[in-house]
């Protein structure tokens, strides 16, 4: 993957991930989280909305679901689900106390950040390792008129790479040379 390619698709897997995992940055211990430098609009409110929500303080989840919307900024993400799993060494998913060990979410996600867009069927957001897997049948990630895509997307946040895989067809990238004079 060229370095233009790979840094155009680290900035819009980090500007994609902030839609889901900026409300559980302000949630960790903040000495601790590298994702809070990585928050492009992290003193920014976080409005999550839903069908339903269910908090289950003794399984430690809070679950989503029902055309589920979390904005922050300029990011977007829609889901048909979003369920949060907290760490079990204290606090309540209730008030907010506890911290987040990892997100997932399904049901057709579409993630929008300014011109850059991102579709899957399930996603994993790993707050430990931070790790996010976006996989389906398509993941189409997409900056203007470069499209990727494949069946799972890795992006492993604590060195910025990112990885596309086909699942036995091929990746497809489609490349505009005018980005690369607009990034420059």
């Amino acid at each position: 993957m060229s370095p233009t390619v790979r840094s155009g698709l680290r900035r819009f897997v980090l500007a994609a991930v902030l839609a889901v995992t900026a409300s559980s940055a302000q949630a960790q211990d903040t000495a601790g989280s590298r994702l809070e430098g990585l928050a492009l609009s992290g003193d920014q409110p976080i409005q999550i909305e839903s069908d339903q929500l269910k908090v289950e303080d003794e399984k430690g989840t809070a679950t989503f679901t029902g055309n589920v919307k979390v904005v922050q900024g300029k990011t977007m993400m829609q889901s048909g689900r979003m369920t949060v799993y907290y760490a079990k060494d204290g606090g309540s998913p209730a008030t907010g106390t506890s911290r987040i060990d990892r997100i997932d979410v399904g049901g057709k996600i579409y993630i929008r950040s300014e011109n850059q867009e991102a579709t899957a069927d399930r996603g994993v957001f790993d707050m430990k390792t931070e790790v996010v897997e976006l996989t389906g049948d398509r993941v189409i990630l997409s900056e203007g008129n470069n499209v990727f895509v494949g069946c799972k997307l890795t992006v492993f946040m604590k060195t910025g790479e990112a990885k596309l895989e086909s699942c036995g067809n091929r990746v497809r990238i489609q490349l505009d040379p005018k980005s690369r004079q607009r990034d420059q």
